[in-house]
């Protein structure tokens, strides 16, 4: 028995230095995921908002799990130096939780990413359409015609049928230049064409969100993946422990 338990205690050691790294390793993915769920919230919320039919809380979950997982690297760190066999399974079935929830949210991504074609031309349609420069979607759509330098759906003429056009003209996020564009020459629909921009934000916006909606989808497969090893170790950790204090007895 005492030599069963000596030959033990290096295997002991080694799971636990390696499990302590991977806590650590796994506390750095957890600010990963926060900062992609908060960069997703700040930079892709205009667009999200723009092509979902209803709000969308894949930002939050981010931001949610990303949280989570860094008090629980937190945990891991310590359920591991403290050799507590019950704080290790915990640590083991959070990480299959995590690794669930990251499965599903890398998979939901990457639907969406295929599926943005199909509904973004409609609902951004709408939103030119009901344009009224005050709510939220509106809001989204100066955002977006801003920061693309683009105008309309297809181009500048999605805004000669909107019920903002025939009072107000081409709304002033079109303009390419803003200290050469008035509010006289946007009501015009033969001078408009000429100080707005030519590029409509179909191609470009369905372009960018795919792009980026692809490098979150990789991000959390990749940290999804990594969590099996986390499980193995813990798990393996505790069932060596629990072994040897029973030897012990």
């Amino acid at each position: 028995m005492a030599s069963r338990r000596m030959e033990t205690k290096p295997v002991i050691t080694c799971l636990k230095t390696l499990l302590v790294v991977y806590s650590f390793v796994f506390w750095i993915t957890g600010a990963i995921l926060l900062a992609v769920g908060l960069w997703g919230k700040f930079m892709l919320g205009a667009y999200i908002s723009i092509i979902a039919d209803s709000s969308t809380n894949a930002p939050y979950v981010l931001i949610g799990t990303g949280t989570c997982i860094i008090v629980f690297g937190l945990f891991g760190c310590f359920a591991t130096c403290r050799g507590s066999p019950w704080m290790l399974k915990l640590y083991a079935m959070f990480l299959s939780l995590v690794f669930l929830a990251e499965l599903v949210a890398g998979i939901s991504g990457f639907v969406f990413r295929h599926e943005i074609k199909g509904t973004f031309q409609r609902t951004f349609n709408e939103a030119v359409q009901n344009y009224n420069s005050q709510d939220e979607r509106s809001l989204a759509v100066d955002n977006v015609q801003r920061s693309l330098k683009c105008c309309g759906v297809l181009n500048y003429t999605s805004w000669f049928t909107s019920v903002w056009f025939p009072s107000n003209g081409i709304p002033a996020s079109c303009c390419a230049n803003v200290s050469d564009c008035n509010a006289t020459d946007l009501r015009n629909a033969t001078t408009a064409p000429d100080k707005v921009y030519q590029q409509g934000c179909y191609d470009l916006v369905t372009g960018f969100i795919e792009t980026n909606m692809g490098i979150i989808a990789g991000v959390t497969f990749g940290i999804a993946l990594s969590q099996s090893i986390g499980m193995l170790l813990a798990c393996c950790l505790s069932r060596l422990i629990t072994a040897n204090q029973y030897e012990m007895v």
